[in-house]
Protein backbone atom coordinates (compact mmCIF):
# COMPACT_ATOMS: atom_id res chain seq x y z
CA UNK A 1 0.00 0.00 0.00
CA UNK A 2 3.09 2.31 0.37
CA UNK A 3 2.53 3.08 -3.49
CA UNK A 4 -1.19 4.53 -2.64
CA UNK A 5 0.37 6.02 0.60
CA UNK A 6 2.62 7.86 -1.72
CA UNK A 7 -0.20 9.02 -4.48
CA UNK A 8 -1.94 10.50 -0.96
CA UNK A 9 0.47 12.50 0.20
CA UNK A 10 1.71 14.09 -3.36
CA UNK A 11 -1.42 15.77 -4.07
CA UNK A 12 -0.85 15.77 -7.47
CA UNK A 13 -3.78 16.06 -9.80
CA UNK A 14 -4.33 13.36 -11.97
CA UNK A 15 -4.84 13.48 -15.63
CA UNK A 16 -8.23 14.77 -17.00
CA UNK A 17 -8.64 12.92 -19.41
CA UNK A 18 -8.85 8.41 -19.67
CA UNK A 19 -5.37 7.41 -20.81
CA UNK A 20 -3.82 3.86 -21.15
CA UNK A 21 -0.80 2.68 -19.03
CA UNK A 22 1.59 2.53 -21.32
CA UNK A 23 0.94 6.28 -22.38
CA UNK A 24 0.14 7.61 -18.49
CA UNK A 25 3.76 9.57 -19.01
CA UNK A 26 3.25 11.05 -22.17
CA UNK A 27 -0.87 12.56 -21.01
CA UNK A 28 0.22 13.26 -17.89
CA UNK A 29 2.58 15.71 -18.75
CA UNK A 30 0.53 17.23 -21.41
CA UNK A 31 -2.93 16.81 -19.99
CA UNK A 32 -2.51 17.74 -16.23
CA UNK A 33 -5.15 19.76 -14.59
CA UNK A 34 -4.26 23.95 -14.06
CA UNK A 35 -3.62 24.88 -10.39
CA UNK A 36 -6.99 26.35 -10.20
CA UNK A 37 -9.02 23.73 -11.61
CA UNK A 38 -7.45 21.77 -9.07
CA UNK A 39 -8.22 23.80 -6.29
CA UNK A 40 -11.82 24.61 -7.42
CA UNK A 41 -14.58 22.80 -5.65
CA UNK A 42 -16.10 20.28 -7.53
CA UNK A 43 -18.86 19.37 -5.33
CA UNK A 44 -19.67 21.53 -2.42
CA UNK A 45 -22.26 20.96 0.30
CA UNK A 46 -22.30 24.49 2.89
CA UNK A 47 -24.41 24.46 5.84
CA UNK A 48 -26.97 20.91 5.03
CA UNK A 49 -29.32 20.26 7.48
CA UNK A 50 -30.93 17.00 6.73
CA UNK A 51 -33.81 15.11 8.84
CA UNK A 52 -35.53 11.57 9.05
CA UNK A 53 -38.72 12.69 9.86
CA UNK A 54 -38.35 14.65 13.44
CA UNK A 55 -34.37 13.53 13.77
CA UNK A 56 -32.05 15.22 12.35
CA UNK A 57 -29.68 13.65 10.94
CA UNK A 58 -26.84 16.62 9.76
CA UNK A 59 -26.31 19.62 11.86
CA UNK A 60 -24.57 22.61 9.42
CA UNK A 61 -22.53 20.01 7.10
CA UNK A 62 -19.89 21.46 5.31
CA UNK A 63 -17.23 19.82 3.27
CA UNK A 64 -15.92 20.16 -0.51
CA UNK A 65 -14.49 17.54 -3.12
CA UNK A 66 -11.93 19.43 -5.50
CA UNK A 67 -11.34 18.60 -9.26
CA UNK A 68 -9.17 15.50 -9.23
CA UNK A 69 -8.78 14.38 -5.40
CA UNK A 70 -10.12 11.47 -3.62
CA UNK A 71 -12.11 12.64 -0.28
CA UNK A 72 -12.77 9.77 2.14
CA UNK A 73 -15.62 10.75 4.56
CA UNK A 74 -15.11 8.73 7.89
CA UNK A 75 -16.82 8.28 11.03
CA UNK A 76 -18.84 5.40 13.07
CA UNK A 77 -22.49 4.04 12.10
CA UNK A 78 -24.91 6.23 12.58
CA UNK A 79 -22.60 8.95 12.29
CA UNK A 80 -24.42 10.06 9.26
CA UNK A 81 -22.58 9.06 6.29
CA UNK A 82 -24.38 7.46 4.61
CA UNK A 83 -26.95 10.21 4.72
CA UNK A 84 -24.54 12.60 3.33
CA UNK A 85 -24.25 10.07 0.04
CA UNK A 86 -28.05 10.21 -0.01
CA UNK A 87 -27.93 13.68 -0.05
CA UNK A 88 -25.44 13.66 -2.84
CA UNK A 89 -27.59 11.34 -4.88
CA UNK A 90 -30.77 13.11 -4.41
CA UNK A 91 -32.21 10.74 -2.68
CA UNK A 92 -32.49 12.84 0.85
CA UNK A 93 -33.19 16.03 0.51
CA UNK A 94 -32.05 18.08 2.84
CA UNK A 95 -34.25 20.81 4.63
CA UNK A 96 -32.24 23.94 4.34
CA UNK A 97 -28.62 24.51 3.15
CA UNK A 98 -26.52 24.46 -0.57
CA UNK A 99 -25.64 21.76 -2.73
CA UNK A 100 -23.63 22.64 -5.83
CA UNK A 101 -21.88 20.73 -7.91
CA UNK A 102 -19.58 22.23 -11.14
CA UNK A 103 -20.64 25.43 -9.38
CA UNK A 104 -24.71 24.92 -10.38
CA UNK A 105 -26.76 24.22 -7.26
CA UNK A 106 -28.36 20.35 -7.98
CA UNK A 107 -30.63 21.11 -4.84
CA UNK A 108 -34.46 19.58 -5.61
CA UNK A 109 -32.55 17.53 -8.31
CA UNK A 110 -33.78 13.99 -9.01
CA UNK A 111 -31.19 10.74 -8.98
CA UNK A 112 -31.55 10.47 -12.55
CA UNK A 113 -31.00 14.30 -12.38
CA UNK A 114 -28.01 14.08 -10.41
CA UNK A 115 -26.58 10.89 -12.23
CA UNK A 116 -26.81 13.18 -15.79
CA UNK A 117 -25.17 16.12 -14.12
CA UNK A 118 -21.82 13.84 -13.91
CA UNK A 119 -22.18 12.12 -10.46
CA UNK A 120 -21.96 8.02 -10.96
CA UNK A 121 -22.47 6.22 -7.71
CA UNK A 122 -20.93 2.96 -6.67
CA UNK A 123 -23.77 2.19 -3.68
CA UNK A 124 -23.48 0.26 -0.13
CA UNK A 125 -23.70 -3.69 -1.24
CA UNK A 126 -22.77 -2.97 -5.06
CA UNK A 127 -26.85 -3.33 -5.72
CA UNK A 128 -26.05 -5.36 -9.21
CA UNK A 129 -29.05 -6.66 -10.96
CA UNK A 130 -28.53 -10.58 -10.06
CA UNK A 131 -30.38 -12.35 -12.85
CA UNK A 132 -28.95 -10.00 -15.26
CA UNK A 133 -25.45 -10.64 -16.93
CA UNK A 134 -22.29 -8.74 -16.11
CA UNK A 135 -22.35 -7.10 -19.73
CA UNK A 136 -26.08 -6.47 -19.10
CA UNK A 137 -24.89 -4.86 -15.74
CA UNK A 138 -22.69 -2.35 -17.84
CA UNK A 139 -24.55 -1.48 -20.56
CA UNK A 140 -26.87 -0.09 -17.51
CA UNK A 141 -24.47 2.41 -16.56
CA UNK A 142 -25.23 3.89 -19.64
CA UNK A 143 -28.81 3.82 -19.87
CA UNK A 144 -28.88 7.86 -20.41
CA UNK A 145 -26.33 7.94 -23.22
CA UNK A 146 -27.05 7.52 -26.62
CA UNK A 147 -23.98 7.34 -28.62
CA UNK A 148 -23.67 3.82 -29.04
CA UNK A 149 -20.32 3.72 -30.66
CA UNK A 150 -18.87 5.48 -27.43
CA UNK A 151 -20.76 3.65 -25.13
CA UNK A 152 -18.73 -0.02 -26.82
CA UNK A 153 -15.76 2.10 -27.11
CA UNK A 154 -15.86 2.38 -23.26
CA UNK A 155 -17.25 -1.00 -22.32
CA UNK A 156 -14.15 -2.35 -24.41
CA UNK A 157 -12.02 0.07 -21.88
CA UNK A 158 -13.60 -1.19 -18.52
CA UNK A 159 -13.28 -4.82 -19.54
CA UNK A 160 -9.23 -3.87 -20.41
CA UNK A 161 -9.28 -2.04 -16.90
CA UNK A 162 -11.27 -5.06 -15.06
CA UNK A 163 -9.91 -8.06 -16.60
CA UNK A 164 -11.86 -10.19 -13.75
CA UNK A 165 -14.84 -8.67 -15.26
CA UNK A 166 -14.11 -9.52 -18.48
CA UNK A 167 -13.67 -12.79 -17.81
CA UNK A 168 -16.78 -13.11 -16.56
CA UNK A 169 -18.88 -10.95 -19.08
CA UNK A 170 -21.37 -13.81 -19.67
CA UNK A 171 -22.31 -14.67 -16.44
CA UNK A 172 -25.31 -13.32 -14.22
CA UNK A 173 -24.05 -11.20 -11.75
CA UNK A 174 -25.73 -12.31 -9.40
CA UNK A 175 -23.09 -15.60 -9.19
CA UNK A 176 -20.06 -13.09 -8.92
CA UNK A 177 -18.32 -12.93 -5.60
CA UNK A 178 -18.26 -10.03 -3.42
CA UNK A 179 -14.82 -8.53 -4.93
CA UNK A 180 -16.20 -9.03 -8.58
CA UNK A 181 -19.65 -7.68 -7.94
CA UNK A 182 -17.84 -4.73 -6.28
CA UNK A 183 -15.51 -3.96 -9.87
CA UNK A 184 -18.55 -4.98 -11.69
CA UNK A 185 -20.13 -1.60 -9.85
CA UNK A 186 -17.42 0.60 -10.27
CA UNK A 187 -17.43 -0.24 -14.14
CA UNK A 188 -21.05 0.17 -13.88
CA UNK A 189 -20.66 3.63 -12.87
CA UNK A 190 -17.96 4.88 -15.24
CA UNK A 191 -20.28 3.62 -18.42
CA UNK A 192 -21.98 6.69 -17.38
CA UNK A 193 -18.61 8.81 -17.99
CA UNK A 194 -18.96 10.32 -14.45
CA UNK A 195 -16.93 13.14 -13.34
CA UNK A 196 -17.28 12.21 -9.72
CA UNK A 197 -18.20 8.82 -8.40
CA UNK A 198 -20.10 8.51 -4.81
CA UNK A 199 -18.28 5.17 -2.99
CA UNK A 200 -20.25 3.92 -0.54
CA UNK A 201 -18.63 1.58 2.11
CA UNK A 202 -16.62 0.39 -1.17
CA UNK A 203 -14.62 -2.25 1.08
CA UNK A 204 -17.70 -3.54 2.83
CA UNK A 205 -17.70 -7.88 3.23
CA UNK A 206 -14.31 -8.00 1.09
CA UNK A 207 -12.05 -10.58 1.46
CA UNK A 208 -8.09 -9.05 2.15
CA UNK A 209 -6.97 -9.54 -1.18
CA UNK A 210 -9.99 -7.86 -3.06
CA UNK A 211 -10.03 -5.10 -1.03
CA UNK A 212 -6.51 -4.54 -1.68
CA UNK A 213 -7.40 -4.76 -5.74
CA UNK A 214 -10.27 -2.33 -4.83
CA UNK A 215 -8.32 0.09 -3.32
CA UNK A 216 -5.43 0.06 -6.25
CA UNK A 217 -8.22 0.54 -8.90
CA UNK A 218 -9.66 3.38 -7.11
CA UNK A 219 -6.46 5.19 -7.23
CA UNK A 220 -5.81 4.29 -10.55
CA UNK A 221 -9.53 5.39 -11.56
CA UNK A 222 -8.55 8.78 -9.83
CA UNK A 223 -5.66 8.85 -11.75
CA UNK A 224 -7.44 8.67 -15.23
CA UNK A 225 -9.13 12.18 -14.44
CA UNK A 226 -12.43 11.08 -12.39
CA UNK A 227 -12.69 12.88 -8.83
CA UNK A 228 -13.80 10.14 -6.17
CA UNK A 229 -16.06 11.00 -2.79
CA UNK A 230 -15.63 7.95 -0.53
CA UNK A 231 -18.41 6.91 2.55
CA UNK A 232 -15.44 4.15 4.62
CA UNK A 233 -15.56 2.79 7.58
CA UNK A 234 -12.03 1.68 7.82
CA UNK A 235 -10.05 5.27 8.23
CA UNK A 236 -6.37 3.04 7.61
CA UNK A 237 -7.71 1.81 4.47
CA UNK A 238 -9.27 5.36 3.13
CA UNK A 239 -6.87 7.74 4.20
CA UNK A 240 -4.18 5.62 2.23
CA UNK A 241 -5.36 6.72 -0.45
CA UNK A 242 -7.18 9.98 -0.08
CA UNK A 243 -5.82 13.11 -0.21
CA UNK A 244 -8.20 15.01 1.66
CA UNK A 245 -10.49 13.65 4.73
CA UNK A 246 -13.31 14.18 6.61
CA UNK A 247 -14.26 12.71 10.16
CA UNK A 248 -18.12 12.42 10.70
CA UNK A 249 -19.59 12.14 14.43
CA UNK A 250 -23.76 12.70 14.90
CA UNK A 251 -24.19 14.50 12.10
CA UNK A 252 -21.28 16.97 12.55
CA UNK A 253 -18.13 17.75 11.26
CA UNK A 254 -14.71 17.19 14.13
CA UNK A 255 -11.64 16.40 12.41
CA UNK A 256 -10.91 17.16 8.50
CA UNK A 257 -7.44 18.02 6.41
CA UNK A 258 -5.57 16.22 4.27
CA UNK A 259 -5.12 12.36 4.23
CA UNK A 260 -1.74 11.46 5.35
CA UNK A 261 -2.03 14.15 8.73
CA UNK A 262 -5.35 12.51 9.57
CA UNK A 263 -3.75 8.61 9.20
CA UNK A 264 -1.13 10.48 11.59
CA UNK A 265 -3.43 12.24 14.07
CA UNK A 266 -3.40 10.10 17.30
CA UNK A 267 -6.86 11.16 17.68
CA UNK A 268 -7.65 9.37 14.63
CA UNK A 269 -5.46 6.73 15.70
CA UNK A 270 -7.33 6.31 18.79
CA UNK A 271 -10.60 6.44 18.30
CA UNK A 272 -10.44 4.26 14.87
CA UNK A 273 -7.73 2.65 14.93
CA UNK A 274 -7.67 0.40 17.90
CA UNK A 275 -5.42 2.94 20.10
CA UNK A 276 -5.64 2.10 23.86
CA UNK A 277 -6.75 5.78 24.79
CA UNK A 278 -9.65 5.59 22.56
CA UNK A 279 -11.85 6.11 25.29
CA UNK A 280 -10.57 8.91 26.79
CA UNK A 281 -9.99 10.55 23.22
CA UNK A 282 -13.93 10.15 22.80
CA UNK A 283 -14.96 11.53 25.96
Amino acid sequence: MSTLATVARTGLPPSSHWRDDEDEGRQSRSSTLTEDAAHRPLLELRKINSFYGPVQAHFDLDLEVRQGQIVSLLGGNASGKSTTMKVVLGLLKPRSGELRFEGRSIAGLSTPQVVRQGIGSVPEARRLFPAMTVRENLLMGAYARSDRKAVAEDLARMLDLFPRVAERIDFQAGTLSGGEQQMVAMARALMGRPKLICMDEPTMGLSPLYVDKVLELIAQINRQGVSVFMVEQNASLALQIAHYGYVLQTGRIVLQGPGYELLADARIRDAYLGGSDAARTAS
